[in-house]
């Protein structure tokens, strides 16, 4: 899901100072934070997505910097929601406007059972691309990925 959320944002954006960190929080934030209260809840809807992306709207008024940083954030659960087919669980996905419960629903990722192994050995073949895209092998590219969370195409090999 990683591979594929930071392939999709490099690919509408191209921008070489957006930072990848925020947006990786992001896409996995969703099951960290559902996972402990037992399946899908609220940040498998798109309540939660749109929640946080007022919250990080609100607090980052007045400083452009702080707000292009910290969308990355609510990108990266929208893209989960997208990514891990959180869509097909209809009274999850329209919470609360589908009714307040969640009827035990699980994860997609736990539903979706041996899908999972070919949709992760998609995502990593994804991270593959990218990790080849972006240099990574390069110790110093590497270091800025992981100090500032930019990703650079080299111009020359």
């Amino acid at each position: 899901m990683v591979g594929g959320a930071v392939l999709a944002v490099w690919a509408v954006f191209r921008d070489p100072t957006f930072d990848y960190r925020p947006l990786i929080a992001g896409v996995l934030l969703p099951d960290l934070i559902d996972a402990p209260f037992g399946g899908a809840r609220v940040m498998h809807s798109v309540t939660g997505s749109v929640g946080l992306l007022a919250l990080v709207m609100a607090l980052t008024v007045g400083n452009r910097a702080r707000r292009k940083r910290w969308l990355g954030l609510p990108i990266g659960t929208f893209l989960h929601l997208i990514l891990d087919g959180a869509f097909a669980n209809t009274k999850v996905f329209w919470w609360p406007f589908t009714g307040f419960g969640f009827d035990d629903a699980r994860l997609p990722v736990v539903q979706r059972g041996l899908v999972n192994v070919a949709l992760e050995l998609a995502g990593l073949a994804v991270c593959a691309f990218l990790w080849r895209k972006f240099r990574l092998d390069d110790p110093r590219r590497r270091r800025r990925f992981i100090r500032e969370g930019k990703l650079v195409v080299p111009t020359t090999r």
